[in-house]
C-alpha cells in the first residue's frame, strides 16, 4: 500500500490506498490523530497520582509481609517510580507480583489490589 494515488486510463478515478486528507481553509485542524486523543499530560498526570496511591497503600502493607514479599516490593518501588511514564512496557510483571503480593495478604491487601487493578486499567492492561 502507498499514499500515491492510482489512476485509471480514463484519468477520471483516483483510488487511494492509504488515509489522505484534504483541508481547504479552517483553523486548529488537526488531520488524523492515530495515537492519544485529548491531553497527553492529563494522563501522565493520572499515571503518576495512581503510582503514588499505590507507593503509599504498599508502605502501609509492609507490616503485614514476610521478608520474601517485602523483598520483593523493595524491588518493585524503583520500576514504578523512575519513570511512571515506562510501566507499559517494563512494569506488567512488576504490577502482577504485587497484585500477588496484595492478595496474599488477604483483606489488609485489598486497597493494594485495587490500585494495582485501576493502576494496570490506566496502561490498558
Amino acid at each position: 500500500m502507498t499514499d500515491t494515488p492510482d489512476t485509471n486510463t480514463s484519468g477520471h478515478t483516483t483510488n487511494y490506498h492509504a488515509p489522505v486528507v484534504n483541508m481547504h481553509d479552517g483553523q486548529h485542524n488537526v488531520g488524523i490523530n492515530y495515537g492519544t486523543i485529548g491531553d497527553a499530560t492529563a494522563h501522565d498526570i493520572e499515571l503518576r497520582a495512581a503510582v503514588a496511591e499505590l507507593v503509599s497503600l504498599l508502605a502501609e502493607l509492609r507490616p503485614h509481609l514476610t521478608p520474601d514479599q517485602d523483598r520483593a516490593v523493595d524491588r518493585a518501588l524503583p520500576v514504578l517510580t523512575s519513570d511512571p511514564a515506562a510501566l507499559p512496557e517494563r512494569g506488567g510483571l512488576v504490577l502482577g507480583r504485587l497484585a500477588q503480593i496484595a492478595a496474599a495478604v488477604g483483606a489488609v491487601g485489598q486497597p493494594a489490589a485495587e490500585a494495582v487493578n485501576r493502576l494496570l486499567g490506566l496502561l490498558g492492561a
